[in-house]
C-alpha cells in the first residue's frame, strides 16, 4: 500500500472514531478520522489529502524508492555533511568521587598535554576547516573544567582558524557544573561556549550520596547555585542517573530547580539516564541512546518524561537517530590523541579507531558499520529511531559488537505513550 512502511498508527481514545498518524522518518503526527485511514490504505484518498501525506512523509508513491533511499540514508548524510563534530576529552582528573563513574578504572592523573593539543588543532584545521565544514566541540572529562587553559587553547585557535576559513566554530561543555561559575563562563563565551550538558541526581540527599566531592562533602547545592548564575548566559542540558530504586525521587530535583527561582522554559531539554554496566568493567551512567528494554527501565522512563513535561521543562522528542558511530564526521578525541567513535567504548582499547598522529583507521569491521542493512530492519517501522540500536549495548550484551541490538521491544512498550505526551494526552 502507499502509506510508509516508516509509519505507526494508534487509536485515539480522546476522539472516538479517530486514529494517530506517526512517522517515525520525520517525526510527523496527525489525526485523522478512521475512514481516512481506510481510505488511504485502500488508495482512493483524493489528490489534495495524498499531498498533504506526502508533506508528512507518511505517504509514498514508491515503495521500493522509500526503502532504497532509507539504505542509502546514512551514506547520503556523510557525503554531504557540513559539520564536523568532536567530544574531546581534556582530562581524566575529576574533583567528584561518584559510585558509579564508568571512567574510574582508568581514571586518574591524565590531562592532554600541549603537544596532543596541538596536533588536534592542526588535523581539525587541515581535514575539516579547510575543507569548508564547520566544527563543533564537547569538551568532556573527568571534568573538563579542571583544564580551563587547555580548552581555550584548542577552541581559541580552532575559531580563529574558522574566522579565516569563512566557517563556523562552537563549543559546549558535558561537566557536573561545581565549577560553571558565571565568571567562568563569562570567560569562555568569546571562544565560542553555547551550552553545557550537566548532572543532577535526583534531589539533595539523592543527590549528594551519588555525587559527593572526593572530600565527601556534597555537591548538590553548589551546582544549583552555579546554575542559577549561568542559566541566562548559555543553554543548559539538565541530565541525571538514576537507579532502579530511586528514579521516583527524581520529580522533586526539578522541583528544586524551580525553587531556586529557574525557569523550565529556559532551560534545555531535560536527559535522564539509568546507570548501566561500566566501560570496560561493571557500572557507569550511560546516554538515553542506550535505554535497554528491561519493564522497569520503560516505565521510569515514561514515569520521568512525564514528571518532566507536566512541570514545563522541555524533552528530546523521539525523532531519527543514527548512532555517531555511522557518521564520518563526529569523532571521540581522548586526551592522549587516540581517536574512538563513541565514548562508551573508551573502556576498550581495542576499539580505538586511530590516532592524531596517524589519522583515522578502516573501522567499518571492529564496529560493524552497516548492520542494519538487512530485510528485516529496512522493513521495520521503527528503523529510523534504531539504526541498529547501541554499540555499547551488544558489547555489553554478547561481549562483540556482532549484531543489531534491537530495540523493537522497547518501542512496542513505550512509542505510544511517548507521541501522547507529546500531544498532551498524558
Amino acid at each position: 500500500m502507499p502509506l510508509s512502511r516508516y509509519l505507526k498508527t494508534f487509536t485515539d481514545p480522546s476522539r472516538p472514531g479517530s486514529v494517530i498518524l506517526y512517522s517515525t522518518k520525520k517525526g510527523s503526527i496527525v489525526r485523522v478520522p478512521e475512514k481516512f485511514l481506510a481510505a488511504a490504505q485502500n488508495d482512493t484518498l483524493s489528490e489534495s489529502d495524498k499531498t498533504t501525506l506526502r508533506r508528512l512523509e507518511l505517504w509514498v508513491d514508491d515503495p521500493a524508492a522509500e526503502r532504497a533511499a532509507m539504505a542509502a540514508l546514512i551514506d547520503h548524510t556523510n557525503g554531504n555533511s557540513g559539520t564536523f563534530m568532536a567530544t574531546v576529552v581534556l582530562t581524566l582528573a575529576c574533583n567528584l568521587a561518584c559510585p558509579y563513574c564508568f571512567e574510574d578504572h582508568f581514571r586518574g592523573d591524565h590531562a592532554m598535554s600541549d603537544e596532543t593539543a596541538r596536533l588536534l588543532i592542526a588535523h581539525v584545521k587541515r581535514e575539516q576547516i579547510d575543507s569548508g565544514r564547520d566544527v563543533e566541540l564537547r569538551f568532556y572529562g573527568g571534568e573538563p573544567l579542571m583544564a580551563v587553559p587547555r580548552l581555550k587553547q584548542i577552541a581559541g585557535a580552532l575559531q580563529d582558524a574558522a574566522q579565516i576559513a569563512g566557517t563556523k566554530f562552537s563549543c559546549s561543555l558535558v561537566t557536573n557544573a561545581t565549577l560553571l561559575t558565571r565568571p567562568v563562563v563569562e570567560e569562555l563565551l568569546p571562544f565560542g561556549l553555547t551550552s553545557a550538558q550537566i548532572t543532577l541526581d535526583g534531589p539533595a540527599d539523592t543527590h549528594n550520596r551519588q555525587r559527593p566531592f572526593v572530600s565527601g562533602q556534597g555537591s548538590f547545592k553548589i551546582i544549583v547555585d552555579n546554575l542559577r548564575a549561568v542559566y541566562d548566559l548559555i543553554t543548559i542540558k539538565p541530565g541525571g542517573n538514576f537507579t532502579h530504586d530511586n528514579y521516583r525521587e527524581f520529580p522533586a530535583m526539578l522541583d528544586a530547580l524551580i525553587e531556586a527561582g529557574m525557569d523550565p522554559a529556559q532551560l534545555g531539554p531535560v536527559q535522564l539516564s539509568p546507570v548501566h554496566p561500566k566501560s570496560g568493567g561493571q557500572y557507569t551512567h550511560s546516554a538515553s541512546c542506550a535505554i535497554g528494554s528491561e519493564p522497569w527501565l520503560i516505565e521510569a522512563n515514561l514515569y520521568l518524561r512525564g514528571e518532566i513535561l507536566r512541570r514545563g521543562f522541555s524533552v528530546d522528542k523521539p525523532h531519527m537517530g543514527v548512532c555517531m558511530i555511522e557518521l564520518t564526521n563526529n569523532l571521540v578525541v581522548n586526551y592522549d590523541g587516540t581517536f574512538y567513535k563513541c565514548p562508551a567504548l573508551m573502556g576498550w582499547p581495542e576499539f580505538a579507531v586511530g590516532t592524531l598522529a596517524d589519522g583515522v583507521n578502516d573501522y567499518r569491521e571492529s564496529h560493524n558499520l552497516d548492520i542494519w542493512k538487512n530485510d528485516e530492519c529496512l522493513e521495520c517501522a521503527y528503523l529510523p529511531l534504531c539504526f541498529g540500536g547501541c554499540r555499547f549495548f551488544r558489547k555489553l550484551k554478547t561481549g562483540a559488537i556482532d549484531g543489531v541490538d534491537c530495540r523493537r521491544a522497547m518501542l512496542d512498550a513505550s512509542l505510544e505513550t511517548l507521541v501522547r505526551q507529546d500531544l498532551g494526552m498524558n
